[in-house]
């Protein structure tokens, strides 16, 4: 029996939830398959399994929060359990990474076939007792378990071993009602497999099921059913919250992919509701809530989740603070309570802009990107900083250090149905205008499919939050945690503007936006803000200068 415990997916995450197995008990898995898909605060992962063998058990629920290295599935890799009945006398390896190891003698390192950190138990004693005889008839002390990370050595603190469940326990997990005897022997047949070991291995309390095995062995059908319906994560996550069963969705994607369309259409169809009636879901006007994502920085966005009918639906809604929410949360709190906020606001005529994206969409060096007033903006914040180095830097509390990056990792603010997620373009400052359009448009695409790393959001400098695409003019953006300043872009309108100068002074309709700057007064004093944002002001009313300037 093997048992896989949930990856450290890094960034100093410590959980996750599981979102969707992609298999049931039962079924055959190859090394590498995916089993399941589960949610960190920053991304969502699927995660392959190490082993060759037969699924006997699942650990964990949909929807479960899981620590990190605690057990999530047990496969039957065929090599069964030690002999005896009792659950001391199995004798465990544990193997953690993404590819298969295997534990040699005397507490050697095993190593993984596909490279990565793979933390390997030392040979567990083969039979229980506290200690082995040596020739001379004294005992010798039974070893401690150590955990050994290939390629990284021995770890500085040692594991200890968690306390093996006593028989009593098993025998409890196992027991079964008097007046079904067949039952009660068939579920002790199946804990001396070693199976009922690794629950009681690592179970404080396990509830019993009262149902024969016979249904319990029928009980994940439906659940893989669902796991192989074509959706996008974003997709399924949307039907996990308007409690909509994929299965039962009619497909009108490509390939039979079940769309965010479908989900909604299912809902609206049990409520009785025609399309017409579901909040304007179907619309695909220029504010309309068509598409999978919101992205704040993008050029697409999306509403959220049409609002249920109230007359019907009346009460209250509770949904648990976890993942993307619960880490952004912690991150506003942290940055509003830490940072004296500072937001300075400047409106811009920005025709000269608009006439530029409309040149550089016919550009045979754009083909294939997307050229919005955004990539301008990104353009002239990252010229602007060159020549205000002091907005890109960070405060070092423990230090007691200003920290000043001469590199920008510009952030794009983004909205997706998982939550707010501010990814980076790294090096952006080193860009073309071309690299820094494909750059953008890739973050895009990745937010949009659901599949954004931590990596990914990791050391920001300075950020941009695009609140123009919902038709807003500015805000008081909070800075994103570990950053000095946010640029908050507002939406692009057709104003009457003065313009011209003495007698040829005169009021013309022109593309004006409100810039909107928020700004750590800790470090960046008003001067310095002020002096930053009238850059990035004057570099998008005439781009020449940015020609100038950078």
């Amino acid at each position: 029996m093997r048992e896989f415990k949930l990856p450290d997916p890094g960034e100093g995450l410590t959980e996750a939830d599981v979102v969707t197995w992609r298999v049931a008990v039962g079924d055959v898995v190859a090394v590498n398959d995916i089993v399941v898909e589960i949610e960190t605060a920053k991304s969502l992962v699927e995660l392959p399994i190490p082993y060759a063998g037969t699924v006997s058990a699942l650990l964990v629920n949909e929807g479960d929060t899981v620590e990190v290295g605690a057990p999530i599935i047990v496969i039957d890799d065929g090599s069964g359990a030690a002999a005896g009945g009792s659950a001391t006398d199995a004798t465990a390896t544990t193997t953690e990474g993404s590819a298969p190891s295997e534990a040699a003698a005397g507490g050697q390192a095993g190593s993984g076939e596909a490279g990565g950190p793979v933390a390997v138990a030392a040979e567990e004693p083969k039979a229980s007792g506290a200690a082995e005889s040596k020739p001379g008839g004294a005992a010798e002390p039974k070893a401690e378990r150590t955990a050994v990370l290939v390629g990284y050595g021995v770890k500085q603190t040692e594991a200890k071993r968690r306390p093996r469940r006593k028989q009593n326990l098993l025998q409890t997990i196992a027991h079964y009602p008097d007046e079904e005897p067949a039952v009660k022997e068939s579920v002790h047949a199946d804990a001396s497999s070693g199976v009922g070991e690794l629950v009681a291995a690592h179970s404080t309390h396990v509830l019993r099921d009262q149902r024969p095995l016979s249904e319990l062995a029928q009980h994940s059908r439906a659940d893989l059913e669902r796991a192989w319906v074509l959706a996008k994560p974003m997709v399924r996550k949307l039907a996990k919250d308007l409690g909509v069963d994929l299965v039962t969705v009619e497909a009108t994607g490509d390939g039979g992919t079940i769309t965010r369309d479908d989900v909604l259409a299912a809902r609206d169809s049990a409520r009785g509701l025609a399309p017409a009636d579901a909040g304007g879901a179907g619309s695909s006007g220029p504010g309309s809530a068509s598409g999978d994502a919101a992205l704040v920085g993008g050029a697409r966005h999306t509403a959220a989740v049409s609002a249920p009918a109230w007359p019907g639906d009346r009460g209250e809604e509770r949904t648990p603070i976890k993942g993307v929410r619960k880490a952004t949360a912690a991150a506003m709190v942290s940055s509003a309570f830490t940072a004296p906020h500072v937001t300075e606001w400047v409106e811009v005529d920005v025709t000269a802009t608009m006439d530029l994206v409309d040149r550089l969409k016919k550009d045979k060096e754009f083909a294939g990107v997307k050229v919005t007033p955004l990539l301008v903006l990104a353009k002239a914040m990252c010229v602007a900083v060159r020549r205000n180095p002091g907005v890109n830097a960070t405060w070092d509390e423990a230090a007691q250090e200003i920290v000043l990056k001469r590199y920008v990792n510009l952030g794009i603010a983004a909205a997706t149905p998982r939550g707010l997620l501010v990814p980076n373009v790294k090096d952006a400052d080193l860009m073309s205008m071309a690299q820094l359009a494909g750059a953008i448009g890739e973050l895009t695409e990745t937010a949009r499919q659901g599949k954004m790393q931590p990596a990914d959001m990791s050391g920001g400098t300075i950020t941009i939050t695009n609140i123009g695409v919902f038709g807003i003019d500015a805000g008081t953006p909070i800075l994103n945690r570990g950053e000095s300043a946010i640029l908050a872009f507002g939406t692009i309108t057709r104003k009457p503007w003065v313009v011209g100068k003495g007698d040829d002074e005169r009021i013309e309709p022109r593309w004006v936006t409100t810039l909107a700057l928020s700004f750590d007064h800790r470090l960046v004093d008003g001067e310095l803000g002020s002096r930053y944002l009238a850059d990035v002001a004057a570099i998008l009313h005439d781009p020449a200068k940015g020609l100038v300037w950078g």
